[in-house]
C-alpha cells in the first residue's frame, strides 16, 4: 500500500465524504491543503432538479460576480467599424473579423472569452467546430452576442461566470480564489445561486437546487449546506 502524502493525510483527517459542511468549514479545509506554488481557483458545482434530456430544461446563462474572480480575462471580439474601435478601447486583446477567424482556425491565439456583435455572427458561425469544443462559442443567453461590445467586455473582465447544465444536470462555475476572504467567496456563490433560481425552467418539478459542493483546483470536493447561500 502506497504511503499517503502530507496533503492526503490532512484531507483524510479533516474531511468526511458523507458529511455536509458549512461554507466556512469547507473553506477552512480547502485552506489547509492549499498549494504554496499558486493561488488556486475555487469552483462550485450545483446539482439542479432538471431533466437535461429535455431542451426546455437546459439551464444556461451568465452572472457578473460582486467580488470578481481574481484573475485576468483574455477577450477576443468579432466586430468591425466603430464597434471594433470601441472593443479595442474597452480592453479587448484581439479584435477583428475574417482575420481573427483565421487566427482561431490556425490556433494562433488562446483566449478565455469570445464576444461577437450580431452582424459578425456570420463569420463566427463558421467557427463552430473550433470554438464549440472549447466552450467559447458566443451566445446571446450568456451576453457574449451583443451590439453593446463595451458592456459585454466590461462584464467578462469584471468576473462574469458563464454556465450551463451538463448531461447530469449539474452546473459548474468559478467563485473566486483561495486567497479571497470567506465572505467574498460566499457572496459570489450566493450571486450565482440567485441567478440559477431566476432561470428555473417552468417545467422543472420537485426540488430545484440540490446538492452543492465546492473545491479548489488541486483539492477535494466538499459538500456544503445550501441553506447558507439562500
Amino acid at each position: 500500500m502506497s504511503k499517503l502524502t502530507k496533503k492526503q493525510k490532512i484531507i483524510q483527517e479533516k474531511l468526511d465524504p458523507e458529511k455536509t459542511y458549512s461554507v466556512d468549514e469547507a473553506i477552512d479545509i480547502i485552506q489547509s491543503v492549499k498549494s504554496e506554488k499558486f493561488d488556486e481557483t475555487i469552483d462550485i458545482s450545483v446539482k439542479l432538479g432538471v431533466d437535461s434530456n429535455k431542451s426546455d430544461q437546459n439551464v444556461r446563462g451568465a452572472v457578473t460576480l460582486p467580488n470578481s474572480l481574481g484573475k485576468d480575462v483574455t477577450v477576443a471580439v468579432f466586430a468591425d467599424g466603430d464597434d471594433a474601435s470601441k472593443a479595442e478601447s474597452a480592453g479587448a486583446e484581439f479584435v477583428g473579423m475574417d482575420d481573427l477567424a483565421e487566427k482561431f482556425q490556425k490556433e494562433e491565439i488562446s483566449v478565455d472569452v469570445v464576444i461577437s456583435t450580431n452582424a459578425a455572427m456570420k463569420v463566427v458561425g463558421k467557427l463552430g467546430q473550433v470554438l464549440g469544443p472549447k466552450g467559447l462559442m458566443p451566445n446571446p443567453k450568456t451576453g457574449t452576442v451583443s451590439d453593446d461590445v463595451v458592456t459585454a467586455i466590461k462584464n467578462v473582465k469584471a468576473g462574469q461566470v458563464r454556465f450551463r447544465t451538463d448531461k447530469n444536470g449539474i452546473i459548474h462555475g468559478s467563485i473566486g480564489k483561495v486567497s479571497f476572504e470567506n465572505e467574498k467567496i460566499k457572496t459570489n456563490a450566493s450571486a450565482l445561486l440567485e441567478e440559477l433560481r431566476k432561470l428555473k425552467p417552468a417545467s422543472a418539478k420537485g426540488v430545484y437546487i440540490g446538492n452543492i459542493a465546492i473545491s479548489s483546483t488541486m483539492g477535494p470536493g466538499i459538500k456544503i449546506n445550501p441553506g447558507e447561500l439562500a
